[in-house]
């Protein structure tokens, strides 16, 4: 292999290494949100109005609450965050879902939190 093709191969590496960072760091919130996600196709119409303690979930850290009202998932980081850090995970929630037919948008509320909206 000639030094350019290898270098070239080190700097792809590199790159996808990279790209995959957000996806590593979002992989437990992503979970938690894809059940709440499948389980309104396949178990509930809706949490209700006001969702409920019961369906609330937090990633193993307790940065993240994700909390269901309705057919939208609301997700909150538990400490203090920036509008740049929110803005990053909405582009990585709308990333992850873009796509899903069972998703509709996701978006920042007037609170600042992220939605996730599912409604029909």
């Amino acid at each position: 292999m000639s030094k350019l093709v290898k270098s070239i191969f080190v700097c792809l590496v590199i790159l996808v290494s990279l790209c995959s960072c957000n996806s590593f760091k979002y992989r437990e919130l992503y979970g938690i949100t894809d059940e709440f996600v499948e389980k309104l196709q396949t178990t509930y119409q809706s949490y209700g109005m006001f969702g409920g303690m019961e369906y609330t979930k937090y990633t193993e850290d307790k940065e993240y609450k994700v909390f269901p009202m309705g057919r939208l998932i609301n997700v909150r980081i538990e400490r203090y965050a920036d509008d740049d850090e929110y803005e990053t995970l909405r582009k990585a929630l709308e990333s992850h879902y873009s796509g899903d037919r069972r998703v509709n948008q996701v978006y920042r509320n007037q609170a600042g939190t992220i939605m996730i909206d599912c409604r029909n």
